[in-house]
């Protein structure tokens, strides 16, 4: 059927154009390692590209992609806890661990945008989805859409992670305090 096999490489031609920069964002807040991030990302598209063969229309091509993307990016995670049994936390969790940055390292802008990715990255999948999905410049709506949960319980998770987020990042970043 090379209708269909156009239709699947027109639309991932199509998502990729649209959301490649997305894609590659979503990856390395998922990934530190450059290589193991190429690997992800790989899979992202891999999965993006067959995904398409049961795109239906009934959700924007956006929260598909999306969608597919994330949940590439939480298996991504289970499977190599699993493996490498990292620590991932809680928001609570998080918000109790002493901040292993020192307080010059956080004026610079890369070194504070390395410490709000590592962060990130130690949220649980759910959390860290919905707060990338946020930083996307994504709403409830949408989030909610994507992650199978209600709008308003999407706006109170993305609240609390914020909160516990700005709270552990400036924690114990001033000595004036």
């Amino acid at each position: 059927m090379p209708n269909d096999k156009s239709s699947q490489d027109a639309l991932y031609k199509e998502a990729t154009t649209a959301y490649g920069g997305a894609l590659d964002r979503l990856a390395r807040s998922y990934e530190a390692d450059s290589e193991k991030r190429r690997d992800l990302l790989q899979e992202i598209h891999l999965a993006l590209w067959r995904s398409f063969v049961g795109f239906d229309s009934r959700c924007s091509l956006r929260t598909w992609v999306y969608r597919v993307a994330h949940n590439v990016a939480a298996s991504y995670v289970i499977r190599h806890r699993r493996m490498n049994s990292p620590i991932l936390l809680s928001l609570d969790e998080l918000n109790n661990i002493p901040d292993l940055n020192d307080a010059e390292a956080a004026a610079d802008r890369h070194k504070a945008m390395q410490r709000l990715l590592a962060l990130i990255q130690r949220l649980r999948p759910t959390d860290r989805q919905i707060i990338l999905l946020y930083l996307e410049g994504m709403d409830a709506a949408s989030v909610g859409e994507i992650m199978g949960i209600s709008p308003g319980n999407v706006a109170t998770k993305i609240h609390r992670i914020k909160s516990v987020i700005a709270d552990r990042f400036w924690k114990g970043g001033r000595h004036d305090n």
